[in-house]
């Protein structure tokens, strides 16, 4: 098959050192892929290696570029993505495309969508500490109604930031943090408040939501591009999935691997139905977006909610990724380069919303 000669240039993006950003080829990176998809439409595509050191010289880049697709995640190392989200935009009001502007991201692609979209039918009792005195308040009345919660910081990866929270007496809680390796815990409530200062830094914040008895059935992760789902992941066995009964808590198991599948999948015709055609106009609708403002590529993560009466079941988000995409289905490379592609050819920057309150 003879490949178009490119019309366009697009950037691949993701974060590295200088000595990478010198020699590393997109055939020996996990987005070759992404790069053989782009240049089957029409699309050259070039590494763009990123650190906040040489922040300058990506700018330049980028500016040469007709648009740039990003995978950097929300904190690395204890660095967030201030610096280069500041680049993102600059480069986005000079015309190139972005695969997610940072003003999209900030909307959806941080927990507190959760809090902004728990009316919704994937919703739940959702609550919002914006204050670290706050949660110092509020949390022991949520824990004080008996059942375990998961607390979240406001932008992470990893689990980091992750704890499921269940009250042990009035002043001691049992806790588990979401990150690989971790074990329970019971400790002073007071203890644990002090562990979740961090949280807080910045305009930092912490939503809580009520952990789902049905953890143990498995999590559901469906990847979108723009408004359509283009693949799932399935995992099993996530962070916070519990020990078997009559096992010591130190005997949960550990997380297992996520397995990938195309959109067709049968079982999931359900979920991708209800994102497609309900939830995501939803989204978009509470959170002032528009569908061309919607990510390139970005998943959409579910855990199993209470059965109907009727024995079918029901959905509840647990987070939005829009930062970091990767892995995903290969069935998903076509539609994302098509997508890119849209974008180019119509020179529709991806950012239509008001911005959000800080």
């Amino acid at each position: 098959m003879v490949k178009p000669d490119p019309k366009y240039k697009v950037a691949l993006l993701w974060a590295g050192d200088e000595a990478s950003r010198r020699t590393l080829e997109l055939e020996q990176t996990r987005l070759s892929g992404v790069a053989d998809a782009l240049r089957r439409v029409g699309i050259a595509a070039e590494p763009a290696v990123y650190g906040d050191e040489f922040a300058a010289a990506v700018r330049e880049q980028l500016l040469r570029a007709d648009g740039v697709l990003v995978w950097v995640d929300p904190i690395v190392n204890g660095r967030d993505r201030t610096v280069l989200d500041a680049l993102l935009r600059e480069v986005a009001d000079a015309g190139v495309v972005v695969s997610a502007h940072p003003e999209v991201i900030r909307k959806m692609g941080t927990k507190e969508v959760l809090f902004d979209t728990r009316t919704m039918s994937w919703g739940c009792d959702t609550r919002l500490y914006r204050t670290l005195q706050s949660l110092r308040e509020e949390l022991p009345l949520s824990l004080a109604e008996g059942q375990p919660r998961v607390l979240k910081q406001y932008r992470g990866n990893g689990g980091s930031g992750v704890w499921k929270v269940e009250r042990v007496t009035n002043t001691r809680v049992k806790v588990r943090h979401a990150q690989r390796g971790s074990v329970e815990e019971v400790l002073p409530l007071d203890e644990f408040l002090l562990r979740c200062e961090r949280y807080f830094a910045g305009s930092g914040r912490m939503i809580d939501q009520p952990y789902q008895p049905r953890l143990p059935d498995g999590m559901i992760r469906c990847y979108l591009v723009r408004d359509r789902v283009a693949g799932f992941g399935e995992q099993l066995i996530n962070a916070l999935f519990p020990a078997p009964p009559g096992a010591a808590p130190a005997d949960a198991p550990q997380p297992g691997p996520r397995l990938y599948y195309p959109p067709t999948r049968v079982d999931f015709q359900a979920i991708k139905t209800r994102l497609e055609a309900e939830w995501v106009p939803q989204l978009c609708r509470t959170l002032l977006l528009d569908s061309s403002s919607l990510p390139v590529i970005w998943d959409a993560d579910f855990l199993y909610g209470p059965r109907t009466p009727a024995g079918e079941d029901t959905y509840v988000l647990c987070e939005i990724n829009v930062s970091a995409v990767l892995p995903f289905p290969d069935e998903a490379l076509e539609p994302l380069a098509l997508e890119m592609l849209a974008r180019l050819t119509s020179r529709q920057r991806p950012l239509r919303c008001a911005p959000s309150p800080p």
